[in-house]
């Protein structure tokens, strides 16, 4: 066991499994400190690696993320202290694991119910090692004005208070972490403040104990007298009560057991930890309390009366000189966070996201207002759920269906066409899914795919100001411009594309309205008039049987209808059927192992 100070100003710690909470609270006692450097030097998260960003004062840090104990400590090699958050279950393995680092002097084991024979072998590893282990089950240990570890003091507010942020004259030792605090505070109050302060853990088996630490504090110059809290059960205050009469401690201790109240029972009570349990006379209260005092140390008759003993005995010190007064500091404010302070009211900060589609504040998501778990249970469909993410309204059941019956339509059209190509020729090169899709979908566009949107928008335009088909057309072929939604490479006026005629059935059957697709099935007339191939093919199919579902349905305005087709939506349906066919060709040629796809000569015009 180390005879000195733990800490310092300088010491780092490795923290294992990444909390942000007690490590941003070191951060913040850092800077109230006036360190210069963060006391975290690197966060051990196995399987992980990279940086998490935290504070140090009002500046953002990166602090390293190692995936192993290993590598963070031969990477850190001025870090010697080692912050356990693991979990009971792991707590002994990771911390053996760290003991074994030569690096590591200290361990602070946090998690309490460690199984009692891993503790053992910690004890004995780190005894034989001259190496400190600090809990299982405890809150940590602080110096003040220099080092902390994790939640040890709470708040910053209660740091403060306690003087916390600079060294007092008082060392103490606890087995309770919760109350530390209170004696933190109450020595705050009664003398200079706490030089150093630690809670050993309130496990059966802790791996350094009371005396371990009272001892410690005997060997630290600054340190002029200790408070020790114990509590019943077990004998740990016993060691302490043989340093005192062995005269190995030469300053004032002032000592409390807790747990004089076990007697007014009838049975014997277990209390908060599992250490705190009577296992006869000599583990009560009352017997440990009676020792300490005959062995010399100052126990008042009662924890009421623990703050004044506390104060006499500091007060005494003072008066014979042995204490230099210490001088005040006023701690630096620690920047309040953004959310804290916006909670609080004191700050206004404008977003830098709008969403009003969904939202997963709640306890579910909600689409549209909707939430999930009447989505299911309404029997929604995908069309629905379009709906409601794309136009912000739930659409009549013929709607949501003729969005379903487009997207099955569209899913996919043959190996041959650009965009399939694209995505065969892409996961025949070993690409992944992502990619291999992309691909496909770049090619989307006025020539492949993407016309429904310019054929919603010429269609629209042309039937709004009357124009005959005649008119429509020829004003078209005068401007240069084809008329989307209208041709095909394959299909004809003798061989109409079923896609088409299963939407215009679906429509004459269900839509309230279909002026739209008339005005087209007009123009496709007269097209045909002019070419065999010039039909309606079934962007011009989709784009104008959308019109009249955003007309006919009555839930939208003229200005909506506008900018829907204006902002593309009616492509997205294109896109998003497709992608279930282009996914399919991935998965296909993958599955046939595929190898790279080379272009044949002869399919190929060289010339000059």
């Amino acid at each position: 066991m180390a005879t000195g100070q733990l800490f310092s100003k300088t010491t780092q710690a490795l923290f294992y499994n990444y909390k942000q909470l007690p490590i941003q609270r070191m951060l913040d006692f850092d800077f109230l400190c006036g360190r210069e450097t963060p006391s975290v030097a690197g966060i051990i998260n196995p399987g992980s690696e990279g940086f998490q960003k935290l504070f140090f004062g009002q500046e953002e840090i990166a602090i390293p993320v190692h995936s192993s104990i290993e590598a963070a400590s031969a990477a850190h090699p001025t870090a010697d202290v080692f912050i356990n958050f693991a979990s009971y279950r792991s707590a002994a393995a990771s911390s053996m694991a760290a003991l074994k680092q030569p690096t590591i002097k200290v361990v602070a084991i946090i998690a309490e119910g460690v199984p009692e024979a891993d503790t053992k072998q910690l004890i004995a590893y780190a005894r034989s090692n001259n190496k400190v282990v600090i809990g299982p089950a405890t809150v940590g240990g602080i110096q003040a004005g220099a080092f902390k570890i994790g939640d040890t003091a709470g708040t910053i507010d209660n740091i403060i208070s306690c003087k916390l942020y600079r060294p007092g004259s008082v060392g103490f030792v606890s087995k309770s972490g919760g109350m530390s605090n209170e004696l933190y505070n109450t020595i705050a109050r009664v003398t200079d403040g706490i030089y150093e302060g630690i809670a050993i853990g309130g496990d059966v088996f802790p791996g350094s104990t009371l005396s371990d630490h009272v001892l410690r504090f005997n060997n630290i110059p600054q340190v002029k007298m200790m408070v020790v809290l114990g509590e019943l059960g077990g004998r740990d205050e016993y060691s302490l009560v043989e340093a005192l009469k062995q005269g190995k401690i030469n300053k004032p201790v002032v000592a409390w057991v807790s747990g004089t109240c076990a007697t007014l029972f009838k049975s014997e009570v277990q209390f908060g930890h599992a250490g705190a349990k009577s296992g006869g006379e000599m583990e009560s209260a009352q017997a440990k309390n009676q020792a300490l005092r005959d062995a010399g140390a100052v126990v008042p008759t009662s924890y009421e009366a623990f703050e004044g003993a506390i104060k006499e005995t500091f007060d005494k010190l003072a008066a014979d000189g042995k204490i230099t007064p210490v001088k005040e500091v006023t701690p630096p404010p620690i920047p309040e966070d953004l959310n804290t302070a916006i909670k609080s009211g004191k700050v206004r900060a404008p977003t830098h996201i709008i969403s009003t589609i969904s939202d997963d504040r709640g306890e579910e998501p909600c689409y549209a207002g909707i939430p999930m778990s009447s989505i299911v249970e309404q029997g929604f469909g995908v069309g629905d759920v379009i709906s409601l993410l794309w136009f912000k309204r739930s659409l009549p059941r013929y709607c949501s269906r003729f969005i379903e019956i487009c997207i099955m339509l569209c899913a996919d059209h043959g190996p041959c066409v650009s965009g399939a190509h694209n995505t065969i020729v892409t996961a025949r090169a070993g690409k992944d899914l992502v990619s291999s899709l992309v691909s496909g979908l770049l090619t989307i566009g006025p020539r492949f795919g993407g016309a429904i949107d310019d054929a919603a928008r010429y269609f629209k335009d042309a039937y709004d100001r009357n124009l005959t088909p005649y008119e429509f057309v020829e004003g078209m072929k005068k401007k240069g411009i084809r008329v989307p939604g209208i041709g095909h490479r394959i299909k004809s006026a003798d061989n109409r594309d079923k896609r088409v005629e299963l939407l215009q059935r679906y429509a004459r059957e269900n839509f309230p309205s279909v002026k739209y697709m008339e005005y087209a099935v007009q123009v496709e007339t007269y097209t045909l008039s002019k070419a065999n191939n010039l039909v309606l093919n079934v962007d011009g199919a989709i784009g104008s049987l959308f019109l009249d579902l955003l007309a006919g349905s009555g839930m939208f305005t003229k200005q909506e209808i506008d900018e829907i087709v204006g902002i593309g939506y009616l492509n997205g349906l294109f896109v998003l059927a497709r992608s279930i066919g282009l996914i399919g060709h991935t998965f296909d040629q993958k599955r046939l192992k595929q190898p790279l796809y080379r272009h044949p000569w002869e399919d190929v015009l060289y010339t000059k």
